[in-house]
């Protein structure tokens, strides 16, 4: 008696699999044709895609070169190379960001570099086209040439 239940019932799981995949052999296709249309394809809001660091138009950035979201890459994908400069106002020497390289090939994308930032000067940008000829293209500097630290302007209170 036994082994006629499990027969039926093995039919009856069978039968259900084969309504799945007749479900899915009548519905529409909707696969995107990505070389083809490539101006067309729109990534979600939340896709991280490549990092990248905001400049304003005076070509200033918000990275202090603290180094935090270098010591926590899991992989060591970001190097954050700094130099000392003597600053004119105070006379002392302090860190300036000189490089910001980032290695697309051995990231991750787990966006641990941009939750702990405390100055939020790395974000992610839509763009998932990563594709190069050599691993050395891959890495990118993400400052730009000549850019500099944004001055934090200071909110007076009203009283």
């Amino acid at each position: 008696m036994r082994d006629i239940r499990e027969f039926f019932l093995g039919i009856w799981h069978l039968l259900q699999g084969m309504y799945v995949v007749m479900l899915n052999f009548i519905r529409p296709k909707v696969t995107e044709q990505y070389p083809e249309n490539r101006g067309k394809v729109f990534p979600a809001e939340r896709m991280r895609g490549e990092l990248v660091m905001p400049h304003n138009e005076a070509n200033q950035h918000k990275c202090t070169a603290c180094g935090i979201c270098e010591i926590n890459c899991p992989n060591g994908t970001i190097q954050v190379i700094s130099k000392k400069e003597v600053d004119g106002a105070t006379g002392k020497e302090k860190k300036v960001l000189d490089r910001y390289l980032y290695d697309v090939g051995s990231c991750t994308f787990c966006s641990v570099c941009t939750i702990s930032c405390p100055q939020d000067a790395i974000e992610w940008s839509r763009n998932f086209e990563h594709a190069m000829f050599t691993r050395a293209k891959l890495v990118q500097r993400l400052n730009k040439e000549g850019s500099s630290l944004a001055k934090k302007e200071k909110v007076e209170k009203e009283s």
